[in-house]
Parts: C-alpha cells; structure tokens; sequence
C-alpha cells in the first residue's frame, strides 16, 4: 500500500500579507516623520559621498523587521539598511526603511516607505506609502492596486493611455557615481526630444506608483535594487502597466521600465536604442 502524501502547506493569503505590510508601513512611516526635523543630524554615507543613509533610516528598518517577523517568525527578510535573513515558510518581506533618503535630508516631499511579499520568489503583495502626503499605495497579484490619501475615497489605480511617444510623460532616476551620472545624462539628452518631457522626483518606489496613479506614463532606471521597486513594480503592473526590464529582459537586470500599454512598443525600442 502507498503510503499517503504529506500535505503541502498552503500558500499564504496575499490579502493577509498585504493587510501586514500596511499595518509595518504605516507604523514605520510615523517614525520617519517625526525623526524629519533632526534627520540631518546623524547622516554617514556609503556607495558614494552623495549615498546618504541617516539614523532614522536604520530605526525604521528595524521597527518593520521587527513588526513583520514578530507576527511571521519564519519568513524571511532583506532590507536596504542591511536586515538579511533566511527563512523557512516560502515567504521573504522586501523593505526599504525610506525611498528617497536624499529628499527626506532636504525636507523634499518625496520619501516613502516600501513593503513587499515575496512568496516562493514572486511578489504577491505591496505597499509604498508616500510619508509626506500619506498616500498610501496597495496591491496584491492578480487584485488589482488601490490608493488611499487622506480625506479621499479609496482610488483603484489605472495607467494612462498616451497616444503617442511624443505625448508620453517619463520619469527617470540617476546613480550615485560619477560616471554613471554622465552615462545616464547622456541618455537623457537624447530621449527629451522625443518625449512630451521628463520628471526626476527621487523616489523610484514613488516613480513606480506614479506610473499607475496616472502621474506619468512611464519610468524606466538603471541600477535599482529588489528594495527599491519590488513593492512598486507590482502597483505599477496591477495598475496595467507593462513592467519589463531593458530588451525583454529580467526587472531590475539592469533596469526597471513600467510604461503605458498604448506606448510600450516604441518606448521599449528607444531605450534599448538608447542604451546599446
């Protein structure tokens, strides 16, 4: 007789996770605003003198790593500020403690903090809240994305339709070193003809998700790490957009593109051009 298969456990519930990622979110969020007026007080740097990372950034990834494994002890984690952890349970929490850490140094209204849930590898759920506005970003795979902002209804989240690639609103981002500014310069240059005009906000889990508010109709940046858009490129592609990486290939390997269906073609084209 064949002995009976163990039972495999069940996948977690994406709405389960969402619904704790927002509740980390939003308690690391209350950190970082009220540690914004003293933040330029302990700054250190470290790719480059203008990789910024302050005291407030290190308490609040610790709050959320501490917050997502007191209610889940057995998944895993990976954060900006150095939180790494393997877990056991299939599931690893992606966070960044503050996207836009230059912004938030300058009081620049574009810093947020990033939640996302990776199931078996694949990001299931979401969250990017905008800590200056208290915009809060959500989404699940295959539940759509959202935005709540105080004092507004809850608002599902669909791309804009640009016509063309010359009526196409682009948001980008720059490295920390020297000769990748230039490079990206360069590329900049060539592609603003082209383009209704680009947007640099500082943020690229704030860029993604503008890209699925309708804000812009595309973003595309080289360099990024799983923090800085896990939660976002999933906003962004639940709201519709095709997110890709450069010629097809992996997100994030080496960029992350989120763009309008209606334009994805010729964009895609252009900055593979671009960037041969």
């Amino acid at each position: 007789m064949t002995p009976p298969r163990a039972a495999t456990p069940a996948s977690p519930d994406p709405r389960a996770l969402l619904e704790l990622a927002v509740s980390a979110a939003r308690e690391a969020g209350a950190l970082v605003a009220r540690g914004r007026d003293t933040a330029a007080r302990h700054v250190t740097t470290k790719s480059s003198p203008v990789d910024v990372v302050t005291a407030v950034d290190a308490a609040s990834e610790e709050l959320l790593v501490r917050r997502l494994l007191e209610a889940r002890p057995d998944d895993g984690v990976l954060g900006e500020e150095g939180a790494a952890r393997d877990g056991t349970s299939g599931v690893r929490w992606i966070v960044d403690p503050i996207d836009g850490t230059v912004n938030y140094l300058y009081d620049v209204p574009a810093y947020a903090v990033s939640v996302a849930a990776e199931v078996d590898g694949v990001v299931t759920a979401g969250v990017v809240l905008d800590v200056a506005t208290g915009g809060l970003f959500s989404a699940t795979a295959g539940g759509g994305a959202e935005l709540a902002s105080p004092g507004r209804p809850v608002r599902r989240l669909t791309v804009n339709r640009p016509g063309a690639l010359d009526r196409t609103l682009v948001a980008t981002g720059f490295g920390y070193r020297v000769e990748q500014r230039r490079a990206q310069g360069a590329v900049v240059a060539r592609l603003l003809p082209q383009v209704r005009d680009i947007r640099r906000f500082g943020s690229a889990a704030l860029d993604l998700c503008a890209v699925a508010a309708g804000r812009v109709d595309a973003y595309y940046e080289l360099d990024l790490n799983p923090w800085d858009h896990a939660a976002g490129a999933l906003v962004a592609a639940e709201a519709g957009a095709v997110v890709t990486g450069l010629s097809g290939g992996p997100v994030g390997d080496p960029m992350v593109i989120a763009v309008a269906p209606s334009v994805a073609g010729p964009f895609l084209d252009l900055l593979a051009e671009l960037h041969r």
